[in-house]
């Protein structure tokens, strides 16, 4: 039975294909991305409901030096063309979203304070989405002072949001997924495959069981290029062990089928939703996690980037910076309460401003 669509979503079937679009009263009709479950369709929905889509006329000529013609110029760019299918992909949907509700203002025109107020600020409860777009921005901005459209930058200056970074799971979100999830379920599978290679989706989804060499499977990003050959942990051997091979991806559909990219985000935010545990907890946090734990266990940077596959040892130094403060503060806490046992006289906590006092 087809999922009920979402208010003003309409449904279309065409040759075999399912397309859904957003029109609200007698309003423009949006084309939303074909995934009703991707956080891509999510996104576009939400700016439509907002009024931040403008789908722009057929009949509407692109003006020379327009957000419009620049976005164009770059799709047509060697960097657009070389960029990988998945970046390709997101890299669309922040286009066009741009394109639709920008796209007839002059890249020219952009300064400090109109990307903050114009661009961004419509986006100040998301700010996820608003460093996506401001990422974006900036990829434009960048081809445009390539093809001289622009001499200087005006995005300069601009902060990045605050808490629009994926965040880490806990120890204890960990645990309670695993406590939901039967060790032999297919979510409990997917799980295992981000949490204990520390990949991203792009990867995990693709995973195959030729993968698996000897106790290692190998990885080559999609995202870098990077080819890695990572030891399996034995909780993950035990997860494998109880999925049991089927078919030639070890991640299949209902149908037996691989998954796509968008899917299996679908897949992957249903089974963190089931088992209880709030929105900011995604599939993403699970490579976060797999680095802060390789950073507790006292992994160096170099360790953690052999396994992560990350191209910059500064992204890999976060997690052991993050270890070794942690360290470094339960050391300096147990060294002052072992000050207590020693003799030495501590200050009543009872007595705290009592000189204070005395001088009033």
């Amino acid at each position: 039975m087809p999922r009920k669509t979402p208010p003003h979503v309409e449904r279309n079937h065409v040759k075999g294909k399912t397309y859904y679009s957003f029109r609200m009263g007698k309003g423009p009709r949006i084309r939303l991305p074909d995934d009703p479950r991707s956080e891509e369709f999510a996104q576009a929905y939400r700016d439509a409901l907002a009024g931040n889509y403008r789908p722009a006329s057929k009949s509407q000529t692109v003006q020379p030096g327009s957000i419009a013609a620049i976005i164009r110029s770059y799709r047509k760019s060697a960097e657009y063309i070389g960029l990988r299918a998945t970046t390709k992909q997101g890299y669309e949907s922040r286009l066009r979203i741009i394109e639709a509700a920008h796209g007839h203002r002059q890249m020219a025109g952009l300064n400090r304070e109109r990307i903050v107020k114009g661009i961004m600020q419509p986006y100040a409860d998301r700010p996820g989405q608003a460093l996506a777009i401001l990422k974006m921005l900036r990829v434009l901005i960048r081809h445009a002072m390539l093809i001289n459209v622009l001499k200087s930058d005006p995005s300069i200056g601009i902060r990045r949001p605050k808490g629009g970074e994926i965040r880490s799971w806990t120890d204890e979100e960990i645990a309670q997924f695993e406590a939901y999830w039967p060790v032999d379920s297919k979510q409990r599978l997917a799980f295992a495959l981000h949490l204990y290679t520390g990949q991203r989706r792009s990867d995990v989804h693709r995973m195959t069981w030729a993968d698996i060499q000897g106790n290692s499977i190998r990885v080559v990003q999609q995202k870098t290029g990077a080819k890695l050959t990572i030891p399996m942990h034995r909780n993950l051997v035990g997860v494998l062990a109880a999925a049991g091979r089927q078919h030639v991806t070890i991640l299949n559909t209902a149908y037996g089928k691989p998954f796509t990219v968008d899917g299996f985000s679908g897949f992957m935010r249903d089974a963190i939703t089931e088992a209880g545990l709030p929105l900011e907890c995604q599939a993403h946090g699970l490579r976060k996690a797999a680095g802060r734990r390789l950073a507790e266990a006292g992994c160096t940077a170099h360790e953690i980037m052999s396994v992560l596959g990350h191209k910059t040892l500064a992204e890999a130094e976060r997690y052991t910076r993050e270890a070794d403060q942690a360290r470094m503060a339960m050391a300096a806490v147990t060294k002052l309460q072992a000050r207590s046992g020693n003799g030495i006289a501590q200050t009543d906590a009872a007595k705290f401003g009592e000189t204070a006092e005395k001088g009033n």
